[in-house]
């Protein structure tokens, strides 16, 4: 970095630069004032990255404030929800069972999983105050990468749980133990956070100089490592490999438990029937193509359409629709769910139905 001043995060103090109020959509962005200077393996003086610069949505302070507002809604609405499944099945004693038992796990992960992100993207908005630090990125980059990998486990357990309960119904209860659903929610949050570890330890390790500009509203793997001033081939395979196992797998698995769900259907006799029963996995489905569906567009694209705002824009309607739309989705249609969320708030009585029926 000799001859200029980088925008690597050193040692020092920053500067928050106030913008004027004949621009307001001007976005200024933190200058470290003493860079401090360290020397690569090849000689070379680097300035290592303490902290990055989160460019978020770059708009009129007017608009940062109505964004602000919007997400502050949804967040609390995704909160409010989700907390409300939890304690809805957590109080009523018919649906101790595990379908519900899955469900308030999913509910627990989305809480997680909004409150990792929003509540950094919601000081941006109101303070514009962009920075975070080194450490603060990594941690918020382990949290959202393991209850992501944990969600694609969870969603291949619940299509299990909707597999058993269409093909075997009779021993549905015999296999389907909550011993069995315990087990299955434990080894899908150790399974997301274990991978994890390794993940944002390859990551981390990578050396980040000069820019630390960062074109994205959250720490995500694609814009660190665009960060990165040495090779971090290594990183981007041991990621490439990990989430390959924790996000195809599972996949395999649903893909699968779906197809015998199919077969089950189709020798029931009566089209009545077969609606009926495959009525029961359709929330479920709808879940898993709108998770799988966000990945790809977010990780797997082509790179002609890879642009930061698309990005942007669809990490947004993940980190923040999906979890939305998700309790909306499992419970709505749910005649057993709001007949006890009915008698749990004390406005009626929860039907006594088969609760393999609904989900």
């Amino acid at each position: 970095m000799s001859g200029e001043q980088g925008w690597g995060s050193a040692e020092g103090f920053s500067l928050s630069i106030s913008l004027p109020l004949s621009h307001p959509s001007e976005v200024v962005f933190f200058r470290p004032c003493h860079p401090q200077p360290h020397h690569t393996m090849r000689g070379e003086n680097v300035t290592h990255v303490k902290e990055f610069i989160l460019v978020g949505f770059p708009t009129a302070l007017w608009l940062q404030y109505l964004l602000f507002l919007l997400f502050l809604l949804a967040y609390l609405f995704v909160l409010a929800e989700n907390t409300t499944i939890i304690f809805v099945v957590w109080t009523s004693a018919a649906l101790h069972k595990p379908m519900y038992y899955f469900l308030a796990s999913l509910s627990f992960l989305e809480i997680w999983y909004v409150s990792d992100i929003l509540p950094k993207m919601l000081d941006t908005f109101l303070s514009q105050w962009r920075s975070i630090s080194f450490e603060g990125c990594m941690t918020q980059l382990y949290f959202f990468s393991s209850l992501v990998c944990s969600e694609c486990v969870l969603l291949a357990s619940m299509a299990y749980d909707r597999y058993v309960a269409i093909g075997h119904p009779l021993r549905y209860s015999v296999i389907m133990t909550t011993g069995l659903c315990v087990r299955l929610v434990v080894f899908s949050y150790v399974s997301g956070f274990t991978i994890s570890v390794i993940k944002v330890y390859f990551i981390s390790s990578a050396t980040f100089c000069g820019s630390n500009v960062m074109n994205h509203f959250f720490c995500d793997i694609s814009p660190i490592l665009k960060l990165a001033c040495t090779d971090f081939s290594m990183a981007e395979l041991v990621d490439f490999v990990l989430a390959f196992i924790i996000l195809v797998f599972p996949l395999i698995a649903t893909m699968l438990s779906y197809g015998h769900i199919c077969m089950a259907v189709l020798r029931i006799p009566s089209s009545t029937g077969r609606w009926k029963a495959f009525s029961t996995c359709a929330s479920h489905l709808t879940v898993v193509v709108i998770f799988y569906t966000a990945m790809i567009f977010m990780y797997v694209r082509p790179q002609a359409i890879d642009s930061w705002s698309s990005n942007k824009l669809i990490s947004a309607i993940y980190t923040v629709l999906t979890p939305i739309v998700n309790p909306l989705i499992y419970c709505l249609r749910n005649k057993e769910f709001k007949g006890n969320l009915k008698q749990s708030l004390g406005i009626g009585q929860a039907p006594g139905e088969d609760p393999v029926l609904h989900y």
